[in-house]
């Protein structure tokens, strides 16, 4: 597969299907390993990985008076571990088994000193299948890989801008690797209903912490459209919330998903990607915020606000 060319790269789902499923296992091991050292924040924020300009990071690590961060790097096709000390270890991203992945990881962070104990099957996922026995996920198509990545980095720019209009609770830019989807998350201030859970081989517990108050999320995965998709739900979702009108007409509510979906070529089409996407996060974000009841004047500012003062600094 070619690199894509273009800021917003076309990669269609059925393309790299094989590797999408690997890498969502190889992000699941290195996204246990924070979460075994990292102390919890609110709704499991220290877990995820970030955008980074090479590929996707855990960021800083707490391990005794040090850290350490490991770093998919989509351009030179390795898993870096560093440490504070100086030392670093790198595992080559290449085709082969979830199993040969997750030992290879494992010892090179015993090489590094650094001890870890993971939950070693993955969640979210059916079949659940244990990393050490995982020997059908081993594909590795180091293009598709970085397309995806690309893609990642467009969403993560324009989530960024639509983040920094909100002044209330928010969550950070993150990727989630239980269902391997870039996500940002807004609060309203009040607690919600308990949720059910349900999701497959993940403790309901879990989506308990995760949904504990009333939110409205948005970001994109590679799934729900040929490219892959941008959605938006709302927690718990407000009467009429599926009936709100949304922008742009290519965005729909999918009952199946209880979510808007956006398809990514929708936005990767348009001559104005940005105005576009922005137009979904705004407006599916009203939907919750104006069904919903939110204190909007409380939790909402004006990005510019401090523009007059910086200039002249």
């Amino acid at each position: 597969m070619r690199r894509s060319q273009g800021a917003w790269p076309r990669l269609r789902v059925a393309d790299w299907v094989e590797t999408r499923d690997t890498l969502h296992m190889w992000t699941q091991i290195v996204g246990k390993i924070r979460l075994a050292h990292a102390p919890l924040i609110n709704h499991w924020w220290q877990v995820t990985l970030y955008v980074s300009p090479r590929g996707l990071t855990t960021s800083a690590i707490p391990y005794g008076t040090g850290t350490f961060d490991m770093e998919f790097d989509f351009i030179d096709h390795v898993l870096r571990i560093r440490g504070s000390d100086g030392e670093s270890r790198a595992v080559a991203l290449e085709p082969k088994s979830v199993a040969r992945f997750h030992g290879e990881v494992m010892g090179a962070l015993g090489e590094l000193g650094i001890e870890t104990e993971i939950q070693a099957a993955p969640n979210e996922v059916e079949p659940a299948i244990p990393f050490a026995e995982d020997e059908q996920h081993a594909s590795y198509d180091g293009a598709a890989a970085e397309s995806f990545w690309r893609q990642l980095s467009q969403a993560a720019r324009v989530m960024g801008e639509f983040r920094a209009h909100f002044v209330g609770k928010v969550s950070p830019v993150h990727f989630f690797w239980g269902a391997m989807d870039l996500a940002c998350t807004r609060f309203s201030g009040r607690l919600a209903p308990r949720h059910p859970g349900g999701a497959p081989n993940c403790g309901d517990w879990v989506m308990v912490e995760g949904y504990s108050r009333e939110l409205s999320s948005c970001g994109f995965w590679p799934g729900g459209g040929d490219e892959g998709a941008f959605y938006a739900y709302a927690y718990p979702e407000p009467e009429g919330f599926a009936d709100y009108s949304v922008a742009p007409d290519a965005a729909f509510y999918s009952r199946e998903n209880g979510q808007f979906l956006l398809p990514y070529e929708a936005v990767a089409d348009a001559s104005d990607p940005d105005r576009v996407l922005g137009e979904f996060l705004r407006t599916t974000y009203e939907a919750a915020a104006v069904l919903g009841d939110w204190d909007r004047a409380a939790l909402e500012d004006d990005l510019n606000r401090w523009d007059q003062y910086r200039r002249r600094s």
